[in-house]
C-alpha cells in the first residue's frame, strides 16, 4: 500500500512544484553564485563549474526544502519538529523563525557542539538524544506524536524535494550547455529535486551522485532497485552519512539519476583541503565529495562542461586541524600535474 503510495507521490511530483517552491522561497534563500574553476578545470581538460551552495543561508542547501515544506503548515500553536546532526537542524530552525514557528530540533549527543550553538542561535530549542542520528529521530518522532508538533523530514518528503530542486532551475539558468551535474547524496533529497529539473528541462544531462564508501546505502538501494540498510563507517563526509535513503528519493533516483559513486575518505580530505588552498572555499566533507569523485577518476564521463555541487560549508576549525594533521600537509602545495597523480596512485 505504502509503496503504491510513494509511487503516486512520484508521478505528482513535477517541475510545476519545484516552480511554486522557487517562487515562494525567492525572498528568503539566496540565489548561489555558479562559477567555473580555472584551476580545477586545468586540471582535468574540461570546464568545471562549482555551485556554492556552501554560501546559502545556514551554511547548505537545507534551508530551501525546510522553508517550502513549512509554507504549507498550519501549526502556529504547536509548532514543528525535526531530528539531525547538523545541516537540517539549523535550515528547519532558521525556516522555523521565518515563519513565525517554534522549532525543538533533537540531535545525536555527540552532534558537534558548533552545530549544536548555531541552531541554537536560529532560535530553536536543542534537545540531545541518542547516539546516532536513527536514536534521535525516534525521539523526535516521539515529541511530535506526543506534542502534536508536526514533524519536518530531512529528504522523504515531496515538499523537501521540491525545495532542494530549485537549485537545478539555477543550474541550467547559469549555464544552459551543462553536460553532467555531480550531486552529494546521502538520503536522497538534493539530487531527486535537481535530478527532476535537470532531466525535464534538459534531458540529455547527465546527473551522477556521489557518496562516501563509508555510507554507500544510495549507491546499493539504486543499484539493486530496493531499500538497502547499511551500516555507516566513521567518515568525514557526515552529512550524507545515511545509512538507509528515503523510499520517494530511491524511486526518483531510479527516474532521474544516472549512476551513484562512492569515492574514498583519502579523496575527500584531498579534496576538501585543495578546495581550500588553492580556491580559498571552505567546505565540509559532503560538500567536497563531487570534486573528490573527478579528481580520483571515479567519473569517468566525456562532459566538456560539468557542475560539482557544493552542497555545504559547515566544518569545524578542529576538524579541519585534524585533517592537515592527519595528511601531515603533504597534500597542499604540490604542483597541479603531482596533484592529480595523487589521487590515481
Amino acid at each position: 500500500m505504502y509503496q503504491n503510495t510513494v509511487k503516486t507521490w512520484v508521478n505528482a511530483l513535477k517541475i510545476a512544484a519545484v516552480q511554486e517552491a522557487r517562487h515562494k522561497l525567492i525572498p528568503i534563500v539566496r540565489r548561489t553564485p555558479l562559477a567555473c574553476s580555472r584551476t580545477i578545470s586545468e586540471i582535468l581538460g574540461r570546464k568545471v563549474y562549482f555551485k556554492y551552495e556552501n554560501l546559502q543561508r545556514t551554511g547548505s542547501f537545507k534551508i530551501r526544502g525546510a522553508y517550502y515544506k513549512m509554507c504549507g503548515l498550519n501549526c502556529t500553536e504547536r509548532g514543528v519538529v525535526a531530528a539531525s546532526a547538523g545541516n537540517h537542524a539549523q535550515g528547519v530552525a532558521l525556516a522555523a523563525a521565518e515563519h513565525g514557528l517554534t522549532a525543538t530540533v533533537v540531535m545525536p549527543k555527540q552532534a558537534p557542539r558548533s552545530k549544536i550553538q548555531a541552531t541554537m542561535g536560529y532560535g530553536a530549542r536543542v534537545i540531545l538524544a541518542g547516539q546516532n542520528y536513527d536514536e534521535a529521530y525516534a525521539e523526535a518522532s516521539r515529541i511530535a506524536q506526543e506534542s502534536g508538533a508536526t514533524f519536518i523530514p530531512a529528504f522523504d518528503d515531496a515538499d523537501i524535494i521540491a525545495g532542494q530542486g530549485t537549485i537545478g532551475f539555477e543550474i541550467l539558468e547559469d549555464l544552459p550547455d551543462v553536460d553532467l551535474v555531480l550531486v552529494p547524496v546521502g538520503g536522497g533529497g538534493l539530487i531527486s529535486g535537481i535530478g527532476l529539473v535537470a532531466k525535464t528541462l534538459k534531458p540529455d544531462v547527465r546527473v551522477i551522485g556521489v557518496t562516501t564508501v563509508s555510507a554507500p546505502a544510495a549507491l546499493l538501494s539504486r543499484h539493486r532497485g530496493e531499500l538497502q540498510e547499511v551500516p555507516v563507517g566513521r567518515t568525514l563526509a557526515d552529512g550524507i552519512a545515511i545509512k538507509r535513503p528515503g523510499k520517494l528519493p530511491l524511486e526518483m533516483m531510479q527516474r532521474y539519476v544516472d549512476d551513484i559513486v562512492a569515492v574514498e575518505e583519502e579523496s575527500i580530505a584531498k579534496s576538501l583541503l585543495f578546495l581550500l588552498s588553492r580556491t580559498k572555499t571552505l567546505v565540509e566533507g559532503a560538500g567536497a565529495v563531487g570534486l573528490a569523485a573527478l579528481l580520483s577518476d571515479k567519473v569517468r564521463d566525456p562532459a566538456t562542461k560539468t557542475v560539482i555541487v557544493l552542497s555545504g560549508g559547515n566544518i569545524d576549525a578542529t576538524t579541519i586541524a585534524r585533517i592537515i594533521v592527519g595528511r601531515k600537509q603533504a597534500a597542499v602545495g604540490k604542483g597541479l600535474h603531482i596533484w592529480r597523480r595523487s589521487f590515481l596512485h
